[in-house]
């Protein structure tokens, strides 16, 4: 029996946790399309569209511009082949030092046991707060 598509985004976010960045990749469809939140610091290249997109213009920098960046999920909203995650990004932004504790939405979209497109919604007036250098 195929996995749930609740289950292939509960397995993202738990390799995403572990470090584990090609299983979340290889989980995703050649062709899915990434939209970063408007006003999101990541959406100057939105739509990323394919995982090594995705891989460079967002995750690249999250591990690079940010100390211990971590998504916790609360909670997982089944949709049929739409799956939302509700939950808060963590982590201190190295240039500022302020931490973050950002309140977000994701909604995934699902095909054939893979993931074709993903939006984000989340607090960008607390991570602009957090990025200023102000």
């Amino acid at each position: 029996m195929a996995q749930s598509n609740v289950g292939v985004i509960r397995g993202m976010y738990e390799a995403f946790g572990a470090g584990d960045v090609g299983a979340v990749l290889g989980a995703m469809s050649p062709d899915i399309v990434w939209n970063e939140a408007d006003n999101f610091p990541y959406a100057d290249g939105n739509p990323y569209v394919g995982p090594e997109a995705v891989l460079n213009g967002v995750f690249a920098r999250c591990a690079s511009e940010w100390d211990g960046f971590a998504v916790r999920v609360d909670e997982l909203l089944d949709a049929g082949d739409a799956v939302v995650a509700l939950g808060r990004y963590l982590g201190t932004y190295r240039a500022t030092g302020r931490a973050q504790h950002t309140q977000f939405a994701h909604v995934w979209r699902l095909r054939d046991g893979k993931a074709v497109g993903f939006q984000q919604y989340a607090d960008t007036l607390g991570v602009a707060r957090v990025i200023a250098a102000v």
